[in-house]
Order: structure tokens, then sequence, then C-alpha cells
């Protein structure tokens, strides 16, 4: 009896992994540079990957980028069937894997491939469908992601990118042994020459849309100006909900303290981090928290929300950071971390050296194990299952009972 482990896979795999955006999307963030950073690096290992993703004004249709090839149609919306229709016609390729991104809802690849589908899952969205969505589209919205969604992916294999949110597939009926989680990685942070601000200074790193809850980071700063004359604020990013928080600096009176600093490139933006004394992450959820441990590479702590997810993983609470239950909360760790620098720099300290833990490479590795594992239970379970055809005296079918182009492998003695 061969396990899956026993399995040698001689050559590169063909995977196509579906998300709904890519970096260069207006809306793009940190779930997309996790997928990038997976394709890039599986590319960089050999296999043949395919990132398909919505199409957006200035983008090309197919473009070739750190050895991978880039597929866009269709819109927010629209994407989903576009997929569907490439993988079920052929026009994205014969996979021998595909990973599907469910950010909120999946692709629905299942229904048009034949091969195994690797579901990743960076956060559940339950809190989000509501901030984002009104009423009617937030019940549906929920509805495809807790209840369709399991069913049709009953039998795939799910990645995710911290033990929270695991537990919380767990509670949408997806066993957690059929649940990897593998990390964010963090690319090494460009030199720079910028140094700590002398005067007391917080930062928000991030796309700026509703369920990131920049304004409660605004709030902060409202509150704690009296005592704070010096402080500022510097928001750094951009997004469709930037003129909606200028408005609410400027109801608050803080608009004269906060520096909108809008879209940048890494080097501004880790200049922008290594000036800061703090971060604040109040996002409603977060798969992980990337930028915390982005933060954390100029020995910066974070104060974020204890019920955001993956953000309660991301930030160890006392030890690399603070965790919040509430804005009153918020705002007193914010206080307290401004006041006491010893504390503050300590935490800093602690923060810089569990960053250093969490590499691209170590993601990569991980991916291709987990990829490569999942072709061979595939090819497994299908040899298994023209066995037994073969035990019954029934006709060999390779239509009803596929052979997977993975049949060829090489086995080892168990």
């Amino acid at each position: 009896m061969h396990s899956p482990e026993t399995l040698v896979e001689p050559r590169p795999l063909k995977v196509v992994l579906l998300n709904w955006r890519d970096t260069t999307h207006p809306e793009g963030g940190g779930s997309e540079r996790y997928v990038e950073n997976v394709a890039a690096g599986l590319a960089a290992a050999g296999h043949e990957v395919t990132f398909f993703c919505a199409a957006h004004p200035g983008a090309p249709k197919v473009e070739r980028r750190d050895g991978y090839r880039i597929v866009r149609r269709g819109g927010k919306f629209t994407v989903y069937a576009h997929a569907v229709r490439m993988l079920a016609s052929g026009a994205l390729g014969r996979p021998d894997v595909v990973v599907d991104v469910q950010n909120g809802i999946p692709f629905w690849s299942r229904l048009a491939v034949r091969c195994p589908v690797v579901v990743l899952v960076h956060h559940v969205h339950r809190e989000q469908w509501g901030v984002v969505y009104g009423p009617a589209s937030a019940r549906l919205g929920w509805w495809l992601e807790s209840r369709l969604a399991p069913r049709v992916y009953r039998r795939s294999r799910y990645v995710t990118v911290s033990e929270i949110t695991r537990t919380e597939l767990a509670a949408l009926g997806v066993g957690p042994e059929r649940v990897d989680v593998v990390h964010n990685g963090t690319a090494a942070a460009p030199a720079t020459t910028a140094r700590r601000a002398e005067t007391p200074r917080i930062c928000v790193l991030g796309r700026l849309v509703p369920h990131k809850r920049v304004e409660h980071a605004l709030r902060v700063a409202a509150r704690l100006r009296p005592s704070r004359p010096d402080l500022r604020v510097s928001v750094i990013g951009d997004g469709w909900w930037a003129p909606r928080l200028r408005r609410t600096a400027a109801e608050l009176g803080v608009e004269d303290i906060t520096e909108f600093q809008g879209f940048v490139d890494e080097r501004a933006k880790h200049d922008e981090l290594a000036r800061s004394w703090l971060m604040l992450a109040p996002s409603v959820k977060e798969g992980w928290g990337l930028t915390v441990v982005e933060a954390a590479q100029h020995q910066v702590p974070t104060i974020g929300y204890r019920s955001a997810g993956g953000l309660a993983e991301s930030i160890v609470d006392g030890a690399t950071g603070l965790l919040a239950d509430d804005l009153d909360e918020l705002t007193a760790a914010t206080e307290e971390l401004l006041a006491d620098g010893v504390r503050r720099q300590a935490l800093g300290r602690a923060a810089a050296a569990r960053a250093a833990t969490f590499t691209w490479e170590q993601t990569v590795r991980s991916w291709d194990a987990l990829l490569r594992r999942t072709v061979a239970e595939e090819a497994l379970e299908r040899s298994a299952q023209r066995v037994a055809a073969i035990t019954a005296g029934e006709p060999l079918d390779p239509h009803r009972v596929p052979v997977p182009a993975h049949a060829g492998l090489f086995f080892r003695q168990s």
C-alpha cells in the first residue's frame, strides 16, 4: 500500500490561480500581494503558472510578469463567469490543479474542472458584508459564503493564512483536517535613511475602504489631541473611500495634523513606517495582517482590534503590540504607548524579531509541497477507483473513471 507521501512528482505542475484582482488593479491590496508572491515563487520553482483576474482600465488582457502569465477578463462581478467559461473551454489550459481564491465568494471552479481545486480563504467575511453592501446583498453574499460554497467545495482542500481563520472555517462546516495554514511572508524592507520622528506620530497603512475603518484612527487622534498637541497622523494608501475620510478628518478637527499620503511606492511606504511611533490597524477583519509585520520590520508596534480575525494572530497581545475590544480601549492603548517609550520600544524590538521569522521563501515552499501533495492524493484516489473497477469486473471506461494527467507518477516502496 502506498500513501500519498510516497508519491514522487517528476515534472512541474500546471497551476491556475483565480483571484478577483491583481496588484495593478486600483483596489488591489495585501491579499493580491500574497497571491502574486506565491505565483512568482511557484513559477521560479519551475511550475507553469497562470494567474486569472478581473480586467481594469489600462491593463492588457494578457501579459507575462515574474515568470507567470496573467489573464484578465470581466469586472468586479463578471470575472467569476469568465473564469468558469474559460476553465471549462480550456482557454486557461488544462491545469493539474486550480487555486480558487475566495474573497467572500469563490469562483465556483469546482463546477468547471475535473482536476483538484484548492480554496484559499484569507478570512471569513461575516462582518464585512453589511459594511460594504446593503442588507439584501449582504444576506445573499453571506449565504453564498457560509452555506453554498462549503457544499460545492466539500471535497476540496483549503488554505488560509491564520489559525483563527481555520477555526472560523470550521464553524462553516470545513473540517480543520482539510485546512492548511500558510502564513504571509515578508520581503526584506528596502534601505531607508528615515528616522523616528521626534514628536508623536501614528500611522495607518492599507487600502482606503470602509471596512478598514481608518475613521477610528482619526477619532483616536481627535481624542488625544488636547493632551498631545504635537501629535501627527500619517494615512498611507489610497482608495475610493479617501474623500469620505478627508471629510471626517475635517469634521473631527484633525485635518491639519493628518497627512494623507495616497498611494506610495515601497521605499516611501517604509520611510513613513520608519518615522512612526505606532501603527493603528482598526480593520473590521483581516486574514493575517501583512501591514503589521511590515511595520514591525522598523520596530513599530501595532494596536488593533481583538475581534479582527487574523489580526489577533499577527499581533501578539502584550508582546509585539496591543489588542483592544473597542474604540475606548484603542484610544487608551494608544495613549499608554505614546507616553511609555520604554514599553513601546520593547514591543517594537519583539515585533521586529518575530517579523524576521516570516519569509516568502517559506510561504512558497509550503504551497509547492501542498499542491504536489494534493495532486498526488487525487492521483492515488483515482487509481484506487480504477483498480476497484477492474476488480469488480467492470469495463475500463476512462470517461467514467478518469485517469488524471499524473497517472504516470513514480512510486517509492513504502
